[in-house]
């Protein structure tokens, strides 16, 4: 039979049901007697059908109120007046409802779901107020960029909500600052800035309103309520996946309490919040594709501050390309994590139900010689699905991505970036470590050996790859001897480019419970300054090594060094500085020349280099699409001279 079923009737046996889950701290007689006095009312309330989760929820309400009654009379307490209340109970519970009393038919009167069932506001949340509403915010944004996006998404989320963004600190009525917890000194960034609100805080008049201070992103998971303990300076706490609840939040705080929401997700992405670029003249975006992190390096906070890997729709990804596109943005980086284990399972076809059997391939891809900690993830769209569709959505714009893991670098990927133009040819490769014995205890998931096959592979299939990577001094128990065998995979590998941190440790991570902080300070320091020289050696020859070559460089703007140079960036992510004169429109029609502005791409000569930036002379504007036509029949010539 079918049956219906009374929101109303659900809520009112739900707080009813509660009475039971909840009475720990009570006494076995008051348990009998709260019973009692609620029957008749939850009887009452069962006037509509439930579904399986109530009807359990029942069951136990009605077996634990029998076990009370059960209650021996010594417990319960002497006299003939509670005896015949417990009886009457029993007797009442013998003959109470079944599940055919909570049924309605369905041919009965829908009359039932006419009342206003909407949820009464809860009188101190004022997050329709106007005087919370309106209020000037002022971002400041640590750490990686995640952190920028996240920033972009908070301010998206605030601006629906009315408030208005100001670009000075001495103008804001609140303040938000999007942390980092990567590293102990970014987070003592944090604390010494504090100390400078606060004074703003002493500053501020009478005829203004109060002065709000926020912390947000991964500090703010990590610390939870230290902040607030340890800091008056703070109003709001708002962790990564806590930011559609800061216009609450801020109205919280607005009436005189501190307010702290760090709860972590499982499947918030934001997909459906399109961030509101903070540099809206930048021809450069980021898009957050998915969240958290799944690896659990022994050393890494991430897992704990950004919790499980979920990855955002990818219709929701290509509908934010297209309007970037539309924006005018030449370039866009995805980020994640663990960018490159990106997972769609939003539809159900790409969970290994609806694929054809000789196409559907549902376990994960890892690079050969990787391995991971969890078991294979199957079923959704991988990374490799995503990446060829954003590259279809614009052929001028370039694509990028950050920070992947080494594990998922399968063939598929690396086709894929070899074989489009507008995937830009740069793969970051964190190694952490050059010693297998390191890389076991941070729970990397492969061996040296495994690292270097990998580079030799990617180099293989994709020339004139520029590769990065991120390294990591004087971790647990690290020796001279492991030390060295960073220094030499530094030289065997020669990046274009790497990120160098001297390990500071976490509270949460599998080092802080497992393993002990031993190397000391000085000497995390001094291998770090080995690693930053050698680093810096390799660089100088690998930016060597472009000189005499035309490089495709997307103009960001004037340089910070000179008012007469722009500044760029190539494929491979290296700076190049130039001459701001006129050139040619085309390399085919050179008679008329037109200045340069940022978001034109330019094909320039590399003349010099240091370890950091290339210098050359523009030739002319171009377009991605014709500079790769043109470097292609270029190549084919060249091939062709040399073979004849």
């Amino acid at each position: 039979m079918a049956a219906s079923i009374c929101p109303r009737s659900v809520t009112h046996f739900r707080r009813k049901c509660l009475i039971f889950r909840h009475n720990r701290g009570f006494s076995n007689s008051m348990k009998l007697r709260v019973a009692a006095h609620h029957y008749e009312e939850v009887n009452n309330a069962f006037n509509a059908a439930f579904h399986r989760p109530i009807v359990k929820k029942l069951s136990f309400a009605i077996r634990h109120a029998r076990a009370c009654s059960n209650v021996s009379h010594d417990v319960v307490g002497k006299g003939t007046q509670l005896t015949r209340k417990r009886a009457e109970l029993s007797d009442k519970l013998e003959d109470g409802p079944s599940l055919q009393d909570f049924i309605i038919a369905s041919n009965q009167s829908e009359s039932v779901y006419d009342e206003d069932l909407t949820q009464e506001p809860v009188p101190y949340l004022l997050r329709n107020s106007t005087e919370a509403r309106n209020r000037k915010v002022y971002f400041e944004t640590y750490g990686c960029q995640m952190n920028v996006n996240d920033t972009e998404i908070a301010w998206a989320i605030l601006r629906e909500e009315g408030f208005q963004k100001v670009d000075d600190v001495l103008k804001a009525d609140v303040i938000l600052a999007v942390t980092c917890a990567i590293r102990e000194n970014a987070e003592q960034k944090i604390w010494n800035r504090l100390e400078y609100f606060q004074a703003l805080k002493k500053r501020r008049r009478r005829n203004q309103p109060p002065l709000k201070v926020g912390l947000l992103g991964c500090m703010a998971e990590r610390l939870k309520k230290e902040i607030l303990e340890r800091s008056k300076i703070v109003d709001i706490v708002a962790g990564p996946d806590a930011y559609r609840d800061l216009p609450r939040l801020l109205s919280v705080a607005h009436s005189g309490q501190a307010a702290i929401n760090v709860m972590l997700s499982m499947d918030e992405t934001y997909a459906d919040v399109v961030p509101v670029r903070l540099n809206q003249e930048s021809k450069s975006a980021f898009i957050s594709i998915m969240r958290g992190c799944d690896n659990m390096c022994s050393y890494c906070i991430v897992p704990f501050t950004r919790g499980r890997e979920r990855s955002r729709p990818i219709s929701s990804i290509l509908e934010e390309v297209r309007i970037l596109s539309d924006q005018g943005v030449k370039e866009v980086t995805l980020l994640g994590q663990n960018v490159n284990s990106y997972r769609d399972t939003s539809e159900a076809t790409y969970y290994g139900h609806g694929t054809a059997p000789d196409t559907a391939d549902p376990s994960t891809h890892l690079a050969r010689g990787f391995s991971t900690i969890y078991k294979p993830k199957t079923g959704g769209r991988r990374f490799a699905d995503l990446l060829e569709k954003v590259a279809q959505v614009d052929p001028e714009m370039r694509v990028r991505f950050t920070s992947p893991h080494p594990k998922d670098f399968p063939d598929e990927v690396l086709h894929l970036i070899r074989d489009c133009d507008n995937i830009c040819k740069q793969v970051h490769m964190p190694a952490q470590s050059g010693s297998t014995e390191v890389l076991k205890r941070m729970r990397r998931g492969y061996t040296r050996e495994a690292y270097l096959d990998l580079v030799a592979h990617i180099r293989s299939t994709i020339p004139q790859v520029s590769l990065s990577s991120d390294f990591i001094t004087g971790f647990c128990g690290e020796t001279e001897s492991e030390h060295e065998d960073t220094l030499s995979l530094l030289r065997l590998v020669r990046y274009n480019y790497a990120f160098l941190f001297a390990y500071s440790m976490r509270k949460k991570t599998h080092a802080y419970h497992r393993m002990q902080d031993d190397v000391p300070e000085e000497v995390k320091q001094r291998r770090l300054r080995e690693v930053i020289a050698l680093c810096r050696e390799g660089m100088a020859e690998a930016n060597a090594e472009q000189l005499g070559r035309r490089q495709l460089v997307l103009i960001e703007g004037v340089s910070k060094r000179s008012d007469e140079d722009l500044v760029g960036r190539n494929d491979g992510n290296i700076k190049v500085v130039f001459p701001d004169v006129k050139v040619p429109c085309s390399i085919s029609d050179k008679s008329y020349s037109t200045s340069l502005k940022p978001g034109d791409y330019v094909a320039v000569h590399i003349d010099s280099c240091n370890s950091q930036v290339l210098k050359g002379s523009p030739l002319y504007r171009t377009t991605l699409k014709n500079f790769h036509r043109t470097e292609q029949a270029a190549d084919a010539w060249h091939s062709a001279e040399v073979n004849r």
